[in-house]
Order: structure tokens, then C-alpha cells, then sequence
């Protein structure tokens, strides 16, 4: 038996219950892994509310991102050996002592990257990696919007899109996310609460507007993220912290300049296991080289998962926050 984080029922943080579970051996194609650092995303609260439906029925173990080291190999697997540090992200099962992961699923860590940044950047990181790499190409020149740039995502996204020679302006809830974010490659900071920040981006970019907007946040950031938008400009809405945007007329896209908008997910992205290395080796070779530095700026205990929701979902945190078992 070892420690998990389960929920039986949906609601709010105090769902998350800490309690014993038994872990199989792995089976065919899979590995147990011991687990030194879960990550702590929007997505788990999403699944913990009942938004996304658990794939597993009831009850499920929270999380879908963790590293640590390989204590058992199933069947049929090649590439990975006992005592190899790995990472993942993948089906539910992330907030616990010890889990079975399909072997396709996890990546070798180099030795320069430790259990805990990989725990805060593998969902976040490979997000930031494909959303700036293959959903809109940014590269030099190129005027990007992040909203939530003092989040897990944002900064990461901000570092990220500064080094491939983008101008990147954050929007963020206080002076202190501001700084936080400028620190991390932010170059104009808007702070949402107290400005307008169509009127802001606007006066940023001479009324050139931007190549593309990054939003985490959905239902309180739209439409006005549209009107952020050049013509033929592309709206990438990859998360929901403030709420679904609601259905909307396709038809004010073709009126705010011939609109790309898209809704992308990492799991998309990486299906083939070749997509998902090329994925991750490019986000550690940031991470490696310096180029993006990963901050981890809240650790819980496994058993104080429910704080962790609620610090999340109060946006009372910054950067990763990870759980350590």
C-alpha cells in the first residue's frame, strides 16, 4: 500500500482525500515508477470539478504529471530499465507515492534536470513548446499576447517567446506578478485588473496590434482578446482558470480581420512517442542551456493537496507548484 491523493466525488478542493492504495505490478508494455515530485496544474482541478470526465470512472487518483525513478518494468518493454529517471505526462494517477505509467508515455530526464523541475514542466513546458513552435510560429519580430504571464504556462511561455526574438507583452492580476513576469522575459506588462488592456496593446504596439494571443484564462478574457489581433492574427485558447468561453459566432472572427482562432491540447500534439521525444528533448535543451529556467515556487507535502488547490485556484500562486510524497 502507499500513499494517494483520490477522488470519490466531485466538488471542491475538500474532495481530494489522502488515503492508502494498492499499486499492481506493471503489466505489458507499462512501469511502476517511485515517485519523487508530482505536478499541480488547472487541469487537475478541472478533472476533480467533473469539467472533463475521469476516463477511469470512481474514485480516481488525482494528477497526470510526476518524475521519479523506474523501480519495475513490465512486459515488452525495451527502452526503459529499472532505476532510469523518467518523467511523464499521462492518464490519471499522478498524486501518489508509487504509480503504473504506459512505458511509451514516459521520457528519460538528463541528469541535468531534477525530479522537481521535471515534475513543474513537463505538462506546463511541452505545452509552451508546441504552442510557440508548431500552433503559431513565433520567431523574430513576431508581437505576442500571453495572458496569466505570471502562471505556470505564462512564464515559461514568456522566457520562451523572448528568447525565439518575439515581443512579448503579459497580462497579469498584480504589481507583483508584473515584476515577476518582466523578470522572465516579459517586455510590456499590463495589469488587467486596472487597465483596459485591448487600449493597452493598442498603445504597445502603435496600433499594430499582435501576431498571436496565448489565453489560459477563457471566459473573463473574451472577446476582448480578439481585438487584440492584427488581421489574420491567430487566438490560442489553451486553458479555462476564469471559466469556458461560451459558443460564439463564427462570424466575428471574419469581422475583427479574417480571425484564426484554435483550441490545441498537449495531448494532440504529442500522440506519435516520436513527437513526444522531439517535444521534451527540445524543452530540456531550453531548460539545460539556461534559456528557460524553470521556477518551482510552491512545494506541498502529498498530503496537503487540498491547500494546493485552493492556492491555485485563488491565482495565489506563481510559477510551478509541485507535490513531493
Amino acid at each position: 500500500m502507499v500513499a494517494a491523493v483520490r477522488v470519490h466525488k466531485h466538488g471542491g478542493p475538500e474532495v481530494l482525500t489522502y488515503e492508502d492504495v494498492d499499486i499492481p505490478p506493471p503489466g505489458q508494455g507499462q512501469i511502476k515508477i517511485k515517485q519523487h515530485a508530482c505536478g499541480i496544474n488547472f487541469i487537475d482541478c478541472y478533472f476533480r470539478m467533473g469539467l472533463y470526465p475521469s476516463p477511469v470512472g470512481m474514485p480516481f487518483i488525482a494528477g497526470n504529471e510526476s518524475a521519479g525513478e523506474v523501480v519495475a518494468v513490465g512486459p515488452g518493454v525495451t527502452d526503459i530499465r529499472i532505476g532510469d529517471r523518467v518523467a511523464y505526462v499521462g492518464p490519471l494517477g499522478g498524486y501518489a507515492a508509487e504509480r503504473i505509467v504506459p512505458a511509451d508515455r514516459a521520457v528519460k530526464l538528463p541528469s541535468n534536470i531534477s525530479y522537481e523541475q521535471a515534475a513543474g514542466m513537463m505538462l506546463k513546458g511541452m505545452t509552451v513548446q508546441y504552442l510557440l513552435n508548431r500552433t503559431y510560429k513565433v520567431g523574430k519580430g513576431t508581437i505576442c499576447l500571453i495572458h496569466a504571464a505570471a502562471g505556470g504556462v505564462g512564464l515559461i511561455a514568456c522566457q520562451w517567446a523572448n528568447h525565439l526574438g518575439a515581443t512579448v507583452i503579459g497580462t497579469v492580476g498584480s504589481k507583483e506578478k508584473a515584476e515577476i513576469a518582466r523578470k522572465n522575459g516579459a517586455h510590456h506588462v499590463i495589469l488587467y485588473r486596472d487597465e483596459d488592456f485591448v487600449a493597452k496593446v493598442k498603445e504597445i504596439t502603435g496600433g499594430k496590434l499582435c501576431d498571436v494571443v496565448y489565453d489560459g484564462v477563457g471566459k473573463a478574457t473574451f472577446p476582448a482578446s480578439l481585438d487584440c489581433l492584427r488581421p489574420l492574427g491567430y487566438f490560442v485558447s489553451f486553458g479555462s482558470a476564469s471559466g469556458q468561453i461560451d459558443a460564439f459566432n463564427i462570424n466575428i472572427l471574419q469581422a475583427k480581420g479574417s480571425l484564426f482562432a484554435t483550441r490545441p491540447t498537449l495531448n494532440h500534439y504529442v500522440a506519435k512517442r516520436e513527437d513526444l521525444l522531439a517535444c521534451a528533448q527540445d524543452l530540456f535543451e531550453k531548460v539545460g542551456s539556461g534559456a528557460v529556467k524553470i521556477p518551482v515556487n510552491q512545494t506541498y507535502k502529498l498530503k496537503d493537496a487540498q491547500q494546493a488547490h485552493r492556492d491555485l485556484e485563488s491565482r495565489g500562486t506563481t510559477g510551478a507548484s509541485i507535490l513531493v510524497p
